[in-house]
């Protein structure tokens, strides 16, 4: 959501010093195009573009959360045989060499094509919606937040890892067996989150500071789809 400064689609402030003077006529240029030529950008602005450095940074931050729940499952899983093992090379060769890369593939690009240009388009619309800082705004957005974009995201990431696993067919089971749980879960964790983020980060940094807590999350989601 980019600031106006000043002007409404390339025109000039109405309070600048010449916008309505008739005595204040500039002679056309040489190099002045004719009248029925057309600007290819005649309003000076850029026009919607994919928001890349967001869906980066969610894209990261998934496939780090995914990481340390690929770790943590396989230290659960080998912690008898890392038990009677002295040696940290083979501890490490261990929890590295069974890494589900697809999974890792999966996590990531719904981070890079859903997650974050999604999150960064939702914060600018509640912001052109309700740009004053106050309670009841604070508020209203975060309740937005868990009834709208809460069970939105949990929909597409159960959709997304079962299209990856090909196994749409059971979508309405996963849905049925998981979707609440996780999302009272969401509740509890992301409305305090939502209540810092909405209240004290700005809008150019608030999809970083969800996907940091994203970790935690996606840590938590990806734990769940592999079940």
């Amino acid at each position: 959501m980019g600031s106006l400064s000043g002007n409404i689609w390339g025109m000039r402030p109405f309070n600048s010093d010449d916008h309505f003077n008739p005595t204040n006529k500039k002679r056309p240029s040489r190099d002045s195009k004719p009248s029925n030529s057309v600007d290819p950008t005649p309003t000076g602005r850029p026009g919607h573009q994919f928001p890349l450095k967001q869906a980066a940074t969610a894209a990261t931050l998934s496939l780090t959360g995914d990481t340390i729940a690929q770790l943590r499952q396989r230290w659960l899983k080998n912690k008898p045989t890392f038990s009677h093992s002295s040696e940290t090379k083979e501890v490490l060769g261990t929890l590295l060499t069974e890494h589900d890369w697809l999974r890792a593939v999966r996590m990531t690009s719904y981070g890079f094509l859903f997650y974050g240009p999604g999150s960064y388009a939702w914060y600018q619309f509640l912001d052109r919606c309700m740009p004053k800082q106050n309670i009841q705004n604070v508020g209203m957005k975060v309740l937005l937040n868990q009834i709208i974009l809460g069970p939105s995201v949990i929909a597409v990431i159960f959709a997304w890892n079962n299209l990856w696993q090909g196994k749409l067919a059971e979508l309405p089971k996963k849905y049925q067996k998981d979707a609440l749980p996780t999302l009272f879960f969401g509740f509890r964790f992301w409305i305090p989150v939502s209540v810092l983020n909405f209240w004290v980060v700005p809008l150019p940094a608030r999809v970083a500071f969800m996907s940091m807590n994203s970790i935690f999350w996606n840590f938590y989601l990806s734990s769940t789809m592999s079940k």
